[in-house]
């Protein structure tokens, strides 16, 4: 049996994992899996039952895991809390408990929803890409310095370090991720400014001698945000660190028309963690109108990454195209002319497109 954990979390987090879950037990079905599921709390649930985001015992259930699908954390109703023990420390604290390296953000613009896009159709037409972050690294995680005052003027600093090991770790996950797609990494730094980028691309160069079969470039990050918007389609898979990646994740995600379709992996030493990038929309909860189709994408993935069930995930994935292309759309991707539906409706339809 393969054991996933699932992590509803707060607001629409509930409705969306469960279309997941119904989703994933229909695929199991076809192709026999042999899945077993395991609900545990995080967030502002875990909060209020057990006075913390993320308790001891869901950390550890999730360790013992082959995956943990995850939907989502906050709400405003928890946010007068002491930072430490606000909703969104549970992603933190599954980070680090898991060893999530690594987080995959792939972005996918579907013909159907092609002028949902901000960017012109016969530019993002086609558009197909995967971005690779590192995640536990940089800038983020480096020393800082929240004040500090020096010759009377107060200061403050942040400290960028990488090591050889996490750049060959995350770039060797880039590389084997291109063997599967279209065998091409574009590698994103700022090695014309920065010492730790200069290092970045040394690295990078040497990994990509162990894979003849793919097209390594690379770009400086201020380039790649703009060739992202003016041809998005040139990119296959992109490597870059924490904070660069953050930035460009999240402009890669506007391409697509709508984060409600945008699935997310972060990559574990113990286990992964599947989860859509949208937040838990608490104004929308209960209402029975989110748009699920990110977070069953992240379940896909969990069977492709986690389980190595491609021909599953594929199967998803063409179910979920198919829905689209019957002209069926929640809330988020309505326009005059299409069926509106609601989360349980467009989850059965995806499941007999199955």
């Amino acid at each position: 049996m393969k054991k996933i954990i699932v992590i509803p979390g707060d607001g629409i987090g509930q409705e969306i994992t469960a279309s997941a879950v119904t989703v994933l037990k229909q695929v199991d079905a076809k192709f026999n899996i042999g899945l077993e599921f395991e609900t545990r709390d995080a967030g502002g649930t875990s909060y209020e039952k057990f006075g913390t985001p993320l308790t001891d015992e869901a950390l550890d259930a999730c360790k013992r895991a082959d995956g943990v699908l995850f939907g989502a954390v906050g709400g405003k109703k928890w946010d007068s809390l002491p930072v430490h023990l606000r909703p969104e420390k549970a992603i933190f604290g599954l980070r680090k408990g898991l060893g999530l390296f690594a987080n995959l953000r792939p972005t996918k613009v579907y013909p159907e929803l092609i002028n949902s896009s901000p960017l012109k159709p016969e530019l993002v037409g086609g558009s197909d890409l995967l971005i690779v972050r590192e995640l536990v690294g940089g800038i983020y995680f480096g020393p800082r310095c929240e004040s500090e005052t020096k010759d009377g003027v107060e200061q403050a600093w942040d400290t960028e370090i990488y090591s050889v090991p996490e750049i060959e770790r995350i770039t060797r996950l880039a590389f084997e991720t291109a063997k599967l797609r279209r065998g091409k990494v574009t590698s994103v730094d700022k090695a014309n400014v920065l010492a730790a980028s200069r290092l970045w691309r040394k690295v990078v160069v040497d990994v990509a001698k162990d894979f003849p079969d793919v097209e390594l470039n690379h770009l400086y990050v201020d380039n790649a945000a703009m060739q992202l918007v003016l041809n998005p389609k040139q990119f296959d898979v992109i490597v870059t660190n924490n904070i660069f990646g953050d930035i460009l994740s999240d402009e890669a995600a506007v391409i697509g028309g709508s984060i409600g379709l945008m699935p997310s992996a972060s990559i574990g030493e113990l286990t992964s963690l599947y989860e859509p990038i949208h937040g838990s929309a608490p104004d929308i909860a209960g209402k029975g109108i989110a748009n699920p189709m990110g977070t069953i994408l992240s379940a896909a993935m969990l069977l492709r990454y986690s389980l190595k069930a491609d021909d599953a995930a594929k199967a998803i994935e063409r179910a979920i195209d198919r829905t689209l292309a019957d002209g069926y759309r929640t809330a988020d991707i309505f326009t005059d002319g299409f069926k509106r539906v609601g989360t349980d409706e467009v989850t059965d339809i995806i499941c007999k497109n199955l």
